[in-house]
């Protein structure tokens, strides 16, 4: 589950990180008063007025800007509001912003310059430890980094019986330049954050960047946070954070019923039972020519309702041009299920794009007799090349 930036911050803050403290506004009228309110807590004089949408690159698309006084703030939040923001991160359409955070200026001048870092915490799937990638070259695209400094990009993996140790913090701050009150900030920072991260359950906190103000104070600028969907039955209060406008609503209506949905830019759309089923259908309706509209798990129970749902979730998309069911029969047992997508074509009136099903295990052959004799427009296959070669004749007829 993804957060918006202001999100981030609240659970950053919550565990000692310090942040650009900031206020949300739905309004402009409201942008105004927020800023006010800062000025008043925290002195700062301009504002920096940023897009709350689960995307990065808000910058580059005039998503955040900076605001000197308050009819500026009035006039860019009317400017935001409202506006469908693109960003590498986004579709051609962007994605339409409900809401901005008025946030404190911390570019002050002082003692030093300020610097700017990147940092996150993350999962290194091939080692199976949480690890913490951070580079000087904060305010980057880490990707460009990666491909033209790489040798900018330090990462420190994290022992999960041991934790985050005090001299890999330490070792952090000093790979990043870092020495007297800075040092100890970052060190101090770097604590936090690995706690936050590990204790809200999070599979992601990006900050980019992490800012060394003219006083030395280090704090989080930006805050990219994706929490564990699989850990949320233990903090509620980030269950409630959840934001569907940002969500693919095809998706948040497959959730609601208790389907695994997640949408793909294809053009055969797959339903089937189990994710590993499901992987290898995907690969199987590349092979044949064509490309995966769609991951759908129907799980262990497909019942005449819930095919019915899966069928109508996947013929949301325009671009679907063929269907694909492809059932292994184990504990659910394939006659059942065959019955049930008979059931569902029927009530569900025409469907105008074919429709290959392939069920394999227990009772296949019943399966397919009901399919064959159902004298609807459902071609049936039990070989796993059978479908292939059916997806592939159905795409060349298109």
């Amino acid at each position: 589950m993804n957060l918006h930036e202001y999100q981030g911050k609240e659970i950053l803050n919550s565990f000692g990180v310090r942040i650009q403290r900031g206020k949300v506004a739905n309004s402009p009228a409201e942008a105004v008063e927020a800023a006010k309110k800062l000025t008043e807590e925290t002195g700062t004089g301009w504002h920096v007025i940023k897009a709350q949408v689960h995307a990065g690159g808000r910058g580059k698309g005039g998503g955040v800007k900076l605001a000197k006084n308050l009819q500026e703030v009035e006039k860019i939040a009317g400017d935001i509001l409202g506006m469908h923001l693109v960003t590498p991160q986004t579709s051609a359409e962007g994605k339409l912003v409900h809401q901005i955070l008025v946030a404190e200026d911390v570019y002050y001048p002082g003692d030093s310059e300020p610097e700017e870092y990147y940092m996150s915490v993350l999962l290194n799937r091939g080692t199976g430890r949480n690890m913490i990638m951070y580079s000087t070259e904060g305010g980057m695209d880490i990707e460009e980094v990666a491909e033209k400094t790489p040798h900018l990009i330090y990462t420190e993996e994290v022992d999960p019986a041991a934790g985050l140790l005090p001299f890999q913090a330490r070792r952090i701050a000093f790979n990043l330049g870092l020495s007297g009150t800075a040092f100890k900030e970052m060190t101090k920072f770097v604590t936090a954050l690995y706690k936050a991260y590990s204790d809200s359950d999070s599979s992601l906190f990006e900050i980019n960047p992490v800012l060394k103000t003219s006083d030395d104070k280090i704090l989080a600028v930006d805050a990219k946070v994706s929490l564990d969907d699989n850990a949320l039955y233990r903090h509620k209060d980030y269950a409630a954070m959840r934001d569907t406008r940002e969500e693919n609503p095809v998706e948040v209506e497959a959730k609601e019923v208790g389907l695994n949905y997640v949408d793909l830019d294809g053009n055969v759309g797959c339903m089937v039972n189990g994710a590993g089923l499901a992987m290898a259908t995907m690969d199987l309706i590349k092979q044949a020519g064509g490309e995966p509209a769609n991951f759908l798990d129907v799980g262990g129970t497909a019942d005449a309702e819930r095919v019915e749902t899966a069928f109508k979730l996947i013929l949301k998309d325009p671009n679907v041009k063929a269907i694909l069911v492809n059932i292994f029969g184990g504990i659910v047992r394939c006659d059942r299920v065959a019955q049930g997508i008979v059931d569902a074509y029927k009530n569900m009136g025409t469907i105008n794009v074919p429709i290959i099903v392939r069920l394999q295990g227990t009772n296949a052959d019943i399966a397919k007799e009901l399919i064959d004799n159902s004298g609807l427009d459902v071609q049936s296959a039990i070989q796993f090349q059978e479908a292939a070669d059916k997806v592939q004749k159905v795409l060349a007829d298109l």
